[in-house]
């Protein structure tokens, strides 16, 4: 004989296949769902890869790329900002990555991010200033 309860319903608040993360009522974090927390480290670890990559990509600038001629700076013009917006990109991606922690612990929403934006203006200016280093540069050899 079919039973007339229909099953668990889903709360329309609740994130497809798993609860949200809440505050208790005393005002306490809880635990988020695993999978948020690990998404929001893969998030993380992502943002480090980048840095790191910017930082090797200017340690190699200044170690391989062959000066330009009558420019005698152009290496280290190119290469600094990269190195130090690896660093940036560490630091600022280490503090999102709590402030993203602690929004899930409280059931907050996360907001957005500004680290993609400061990524992109700053290697379009540093694509520009070796386009310009490029171009200005006396050629070697013809």
């Amino acid at each position: 004989m079919p039973s007339d309860n229909p099953g668990p319903v889903a709360d329309p608040q609740e994130p497809a296949g798993g609860r949200p993360p809440s505050t208790e009522p005393d005002g306490t974090d809880t635990e988020p769902d695993a999978r948020f927390t690990f998404a929001n480290e893969r998030t993380f670890l992502a943002w480090h890869r980048t840095a790191l990559a910017l930082v090797v990509a200017g340690l190699a600038i200044v170690q391989f790329l062959p000066p330009f001629p009558g420019v005698p700076i152009g290496r280290h013009l190119l290469a600094v900002p990269l190195i130090v917006l690896g660093g940036v990109l560490s630091v600022a991606s280490y503090l999102e990555w709590t402030r993203h922690q602690r929004a899930l612990r409280r059931g907050e929403p996360m907001g957005t991010s500004k680290l993609p934006k400061i990524l992109a203006i700053t290697i379009t200016v540093l694509a520009l200033a070796a386009a310009t280093l490029s171009l200005l540069a006396p050629g070697s050899g013809s």
